[in-house]
């Protein structure tokens, strides 16, 4: 690995919950700006979850800037560029390319979440961030001066503490007050990884092999599955979205029998059944789950902020999940710096004021694309297929999180304690926001 550059120590002490990939953002951004970093994970071992998981552009950023990240992610991902979208019968609908035009953008780092996860984590321990597994997390707590953590029985405290503990993070309770249960979105996903061999010679699906990956979503009414061939054609992943009510009290991950998917896709096109006939029983059954956009990110006497999913929790169909959430570590990461240890609380309220307007209006695009492709009136796509593409937009994509946080913090510091000046404060309107913003 390269060179890792840190800057002099701030004396600033973090203590991050979660190892996702909010929480291991922010665990490499604040040490490489001199905060000392602790990381807690309740997980006693890391376990490779997951499937196919998507990091635009903006997020390459952050990735980019870690020395050997990148050439290290180009050995377990791809940067598939083309979308091959069709209806539940078979008919082709569009081709969607973006590569051409995202360029300029930056780099796309597509693979399976476990491999990504795994290349993150490591990283994060040869700089030499300390990671305690096996580490739970049973409460939260602060006062003016410090916050905390007790797990395991043992209280730590820090300067600040960064909940990214995930959609039942208990530091959403410290935060709002309350206990804050999550429910069903009204949805949930099939979801399955395995050897594409099988499906190599079939003349239907060629296509998806040609150039080593294929993309492919196939739309429906309340439903889309989605394929993807992966490791220069070896795997073939696929999910498929579907209305669900089932209550997520105990778990929003499972096993689900094949047959259940295959109901929701009866009538659908006989390749996705031939797909399904080599797919491994049983499926990964996860429940979409849903929280109310909260009133605030950061407790009351402002030592602690949610961060990722605890925070903000995404649609699949936005392709931005992890994306924004690796935008609120490096946006911590600046405003920490530039706050110093006697402003921690400062730096809590500008890293709100910076991210809430941009996670939510990027959350929308999830809600819209969902809603788009599942509530379609087919005889207007069949005019309009093109109405069917993704959205790719500019000031989500072409965003860098760190220059945005250092160019912005000044001035939305100094109207903190504005009443008027609301959310956004005195930036720029989200759809102007540009990398270079």
């Amino acid at each position: 690995m390269a060179s890792f550059e840190r800057a002099p120590d701030t004396g600033i002490h973090v203590i991050i919950v979660g190892t996702g990939f909010a929480g291991l953002t922010a665990a490499i951004e604040c040490y490489r700006k001199g905060h000392s970093v602790l990381v807690l994970e309740s997980f006693k071992e890391r376990l490779p979850l997951g499937d196919v998981i998507s990091f635009g552009p903006n997020s390459g950023r952050i990735f980019r800037r870690w020395p050997g990240m990148d050439e290290e992610l180009d050995l377990i991902t791809w940067n598939t560029e083309d979308l091959l979208i069709k209806s539940w019968k078979g008919e082709t609908l569009l081709k969607q390319s973006w590569g051409a035009n995202e360029k300029e953008y930056g780099k796309n780092y597509n693979g399976h979440r476990g491999n990504i996860h795994e290349a993150i984590f490591e990283y994060a321990v040869k700089i030499g961030i300390d990671i305690r597994l096996g580490h739970k997390v049973m409460d939260y707590f602060e006062t003016d001066r410090e916050a905390g953590v007790v797990a395991n029985g043992e209280r730590f405290v820090a300067d600040v503490v960064l909940a990214g503990d995930g959609v039942r993070s208990l530091g959403r309770t410290i935060v709002l007050g309350h206990e804050d249960k999550p429910k069903s979105s009204g949805y949930a996903l099939y979801r399955a990884w395995f050897d594409a061999t099988p499906l190599k010679e079939d003349p239907d699906l060629s296509w998806m092999f040609k150039k080593g990956e294929g993309l492919c979503a196939w739309i429906g009414p309340e439903v889309h599955f989605i394929a993807a061939t992966t490791k220069n054609g070896r795997d073939l992943s696929w999910v498929c979205t579907h209305l669900d009510d089932a209550d997520v009290e105990e778990s929003w991950m499972a096993h689900a029998p094949l047959s259940n998917a295959r109901k929701y896709l009866a009538g659908w096109d006989p390749v996705i059944h031939r797909i399904l006939d080599v797919t491994p029983d049983p499926l990964i059954d996860w429940k979409l789950v849903y929280r109310d956009p909260l009133p605030t990110w950061i407790s009351p006497k402002k030592r602690t902020a949610l961060i990722g999913d605890a925070a903000h929790p995404f649609l699949p169909t936005s392709i931005q999940g992890a994306s924004q959430a690796m935008e609120d570590g490096a946006t911590l990461a600046v405003c920490l710096s530039r706050s110093g240890k006697g402003k921690i609380q400062e730096a809590l309220q500008v890293f709100e004021a910076l991210r809430y307007e941009r996670v939510r209006a990027a959350q929308k695009t999830g809600e819209t694309t969902r809603d788009t492709w599942h509530k379609a009136d087919w005889a207007e796509v069949k005019k309009n297929p093109e109405s069917m593409k993704l959205k790719r937009e500019e000031w989500l994509l072409n965003f860098d999180a760190e220059v945005y946080a250092e160019k912005n913090y000044d001035a939305t510091a100094a109207l903190l304690d504005d009443p008027a000046a609301g959310r956004e404060l005195n930036l720029p309107k989200i759809t102007e926001i540009s990398a270079s913003a």
